[in-house]
């Protein structure tokens, strides 16, 4: 941990890394989706998510969160104006996507393109690697 004073406190913060968009990037629209989703949250300067959890109809799914800052190990990266942080875990398995943002009524939403995925479902909301 790094450690900083605050008020004559000595306050822990998180220690985390620098990546770049070779882990993860962020289309135009999607980040225009997050910086919306973010400012409506009061968290103008937090950071997305994104993290590879068990489950889904394929073994392997994406979860996507908005919080305020980096957690300790995170690797983070800046795309299409907004930060990113990825834990090395699911780093594994996303570098290289790209994170898009759709508006439609049917199939819109955010979408992941990941070139490590092995096989999805046809939900498209888990794959395998």
């Amino acid at each position: 941990m790094i450690f900083g004073k605050i008020g004559g406190a000595v306050a822990a913060q998180p220690a985390f890394r620098t990546g770049d968009e070779r882990l993860i990037k962020l289309t135009e629209s999607a980040g225009k989706k997050v910086s919306g989703l973010l400012t409506r949250q009061g968290r103008a300067t937090g950071v997305l998510r994104v993290a590879v959890v068990g489950g889904g109809c394929s073994g392997l799914q994406y979860k996507m969160d908005l919080q305020d800052a980096p957690a300790n190990r995170d690797i983070l990266v800046e795309s299409a104006g907004v930060r990113v942080v990825v834990d090395p875990k699911s780093a594994l398995y996303v570098t290289g996507s790209e994170l898009d943002y759709v508006e439609a009524l049917t199939e819109g939403g955010f979408k992941v393109k990941n070139p490590n995925a092995a096989t999805s479902c046809s939900c498209g909301e888990s794959f395998s690697a």
